[in-house]
């Protein structure tokens, strides 16, 4: 409408002056047009009213403000592009769903605010479940001690691994006898008895109440009497220094080794029955703390209770099965009843007054000296010195353990 209102005023353009101001108005709209001076000399009329329609709609697009040109698309709203701006919509609000889902999602992770009941429950009924496994299965293997029975079978292939060395020297240097095979099968009943098979019913008692030397030896019989050469007859290796040195040997075993050796046993015993009792106790208080996490009023003491009880039995754990502790104390009552059976069989000699029946003195005092790992030297200044009676005399009879 403005660029027809202003062509109409081309037809008197020579009685305006060179700069003039034309005003088209429709509503809010305005627009102001400055038209340069032409000579009409050199211009035909058609070209000149050509030339400034075009100036009068290219100044006039350019003057309309960006509010104008929104008031012309009212009038024609385009489909496609309302069409468009409904589909961003959707889109939108699509996103605003999906942010808000995994929002509460991860806000459930968060389970120790308590914020999501079912969560802490599921938790809490898992840790509860978990330590009262913990407990029956702690309760199993402290009862029974693997490491204990892996110890008491080591003992046993070698204490039967030697049983059967000395039967094979017994048929290879002479002339086996009903006592020798009676010997023989006593030890092997012994043996039995000492270091059972079956896990339940007649294993070893694991927690006794007092630490006693283990025993695997039959009770010392009567010798037969050996048929002995002429200059072996009356003495058969023996002499009376041989056997004070004897004496004192023995003595040294059991004020020193065995005393020693059954003393660190009782501690060693200590510790595994603490630790054998502690372990399942801890992993019930747990269970019972996880049970009453979150609960009024006193919630906080409760899980507190289950984390710090969850850790220390799983200390306890750890230091009774890892350090082996069961396998200490049994290595410990067994070297006790090695020593035990060193005195007895010297003792076992020394009290036989018919010197044909004891074994001989000189194979005797060898065989002595190689358990303790002495040589016959050291042994007879380690009986010396014994028999001096030396107040701060700090040597064990045996160097091997």
């Amino acid at each position: 409408m403005a660029i027809l209102q202003s062509s109409s005023f081309l037809s008197s353009w020579n009685s305006v002056p060179s700069t003039s101001s034309y005003s088209c108005r429709r509503g809010l709209i305005r627009a102001n047009i400055n038209i340069p001076r032409i000579k009409t000399s050199k211009i035909s009329l058609p070209t000149l009213q050509s030339v400034h329609e075009q100036e009068l709609i290219n100044l006039v697009e350019i003057q309309l403000s960006p509010a104008t040109r929104r008031s012309h698309m009212v009038n024609g709203p385009d489909a496609l592009v309302i069409e468009k701006l409904y589909a961003i919509k959707e889109a939108v609000a699509d996103r605003v769903e999906m942010h808000r889902n995994i929002g509460e999602q991860r806000s459930q992770w968060n389970t120790s605010s308590g914020a999501d009941g079912d969560s802490v429950l599921g938790l809490k009924m898992s840790s509860t479940l978990m330590y009262l496994a913990s407990t029956g299965m702690l309760t199993i293997i402290n009862m029974i001690q693997p490491s204990q029975l892996a110890e008491e079978q080591r003992n046993a292939t070698r204490l039967f691994q030697d049983l059967h060395n000395q039967i094979e020297t017994i048929l290879s240097t002479g002339h086996p006898s009903a006592i020798d095979v009676k010997e023989a099968m006593d030890n092997v009943l012994a043996l039995d008895k000492a270091y059972p098979l079956p896990l339940l019913g007649v294993m070893l008692e694991k927690f006794p109440s007092s630490v006693e030397p283990a025993v695997w030896w039959p009770q010392q019989h009567r010798r037969q009497p050996k048929r002995a050469s002429d200059n072996e007859r009356n003495w058969n290796g023996w002499n009376g220094k041989q056997e004070e040195e004897m004496r004192e040997i023995m003595g040294v075993l059991g004020r020193k080794d065995q005393e020693d050796y059954i003393r660190l046993g009782e501690k060693a015993l200590k510790l595994n029955k603490f630790l054998a009792i502690s372990g399942p106790l801890l992993t019930g208080l747990a269970a019972i703390g996880s049970a009453f996490a979150g609960a009024s009023p006193h919630g906080s003491w409760a899980a507190m209770l289950g984390i710090v009880g969850g850790a220390l039995a799983s200390v306890g754990n750890t230091v009774e099965h890892g350090g082996q502790v069961g396998m200490v104390f049994e290595m410990y009552r067994s070297n006790a009843g090695f020593f035990q059976y060193m005195q007895e069989s010297i003792e076992s000699n020394l009290t036989e007054t018919d010197k044909e029946r004891r074994e001989n003195g000189e194979v005797f005092e060898m065989k002595v000296a190689l358990k303790l790992g002495r040589s016959l030297s050291d042994m007879r200044n380690l009986a010396t010195s014994s028999s001096l009676k030396e107040e701060h005399l700090e040597e064990f009879a045996s160097k091997l353990f």
